[in-house]
């Protein structure tokens, strides 16, 4: 059987770490996410994925913020019927058939175009598709202004130079006219250690955007009203962790300050 070999920047090919880290959590005796798909999508592609070190924190806590994640979009699509779903830097990420919304759901998947050719290669068709450099707006026409939407935003912070993810979410609040955005939300510190991660620093890239409290991003004049935090270390599947992760992982959780330079997610209004 012939394989894909993907083609992508450095910075794209960031979605293979998160794709093979869902393809190894899937693999466990108790997932936490059970993404099949993903794992069908890693054993499709010519790549060397051991050459990513996912080791076992990032394989769980990339499940678990992506389950967090999809929880997100199923509450919004049960309570906002024929809404808009936006998942902003979709890589290869499998959220819409995991999410499986009803069809009067308009679902955009928006990544660069050759993250788009090879997401239209490997999957079916189940979304709308928008090619952009999402530092400019200009896709945002493409995107239907009137309907409530939920805008998910997984691993894109670090990766957007400067401010351009504040000038985003004011694009975004701009053209929308109420909704959700989730995100996982990176501090300053966990953004600029992601660097010397093993995985990250085996692909070479040089994350480095955060932000400590998470109503900071109430000031960035986007509408932003915090509805939100969910420190995962404090969340009840950390029980599933393997040891001596879970072990580990509970300890950071009695402290607020040292579990927030971990995974969490936020969720905002506007």
């Amino acid at each position: 059987m012939s394989r894909t070999k993907p083609e992508l920047g450095l910075i794209q090919e960031t979605l293979l770490l998160t794709l093979y880290a869902r393809a190894l959590d899937a693999a466990r005796p108790d997932p936490l996410l059970g993404d099949a798909l993903s794992a069908e999508l890693v054993t499709g592609l010519d790549y060397d994925f051991r050459s990513l070190k996912a080791g076992p924190s990032l394989v769980v806590t990339t499940a678990l913020r992506a389950r967090k994640l999809d929880d997100v979009v199923r509450a919004f699509v049960a309570a906002h019927p024929g809404c808009v779903v936006l998942d902003l830097g979709c890589g290869l990420d499998t959220r819409v058939f995991r999410c499986d919304p009803p069809p009067e759901v308009d679902w955009y998947d928006i990544d660069v175009p050759e993250v788009l050719r090879l997401r239209t290669e490997l999957l079916p068709h189940r979304s709308h598709l928008v090619a952009a450099d999402l530092a400019e707006p200009a896709w945002l026409a493409e995107i239907p202004g009137d309907r409530p939407a939920v805008v998910i935003a997984e691993g894109l912070l670090p990766f957007m130079p400067g401010d351009s993810f504040q000038e985003l979410t004011r694009a975004l609040t701009a053209r929308l006219p109420t909704g959700e955005l989730a995100l996982n939300g990176y501090t300053r510190f966990a953004a600029w250690a992601m660097k010397y991660h093993p995985s990250i620093k085996a692909l070479g890239v040089q994350a480095a955007r955060g932000f400590d409290s998470p109503y900071e991003p109430e000031s960035w004049g986007a509408g932003l009203r915090l509805a939100g935090e969910q420190i995962l270390a404090r969340a009840p599947e950390v029980a599933r962790f393997p040891q001596p992760l879970r072990a580990l992982t509970r300890l950071t959780a009695l402290s607020t300050r040292l579990s927030r330079q971990g995974a969490r997610v936020l969720r905002y209004r506007f």
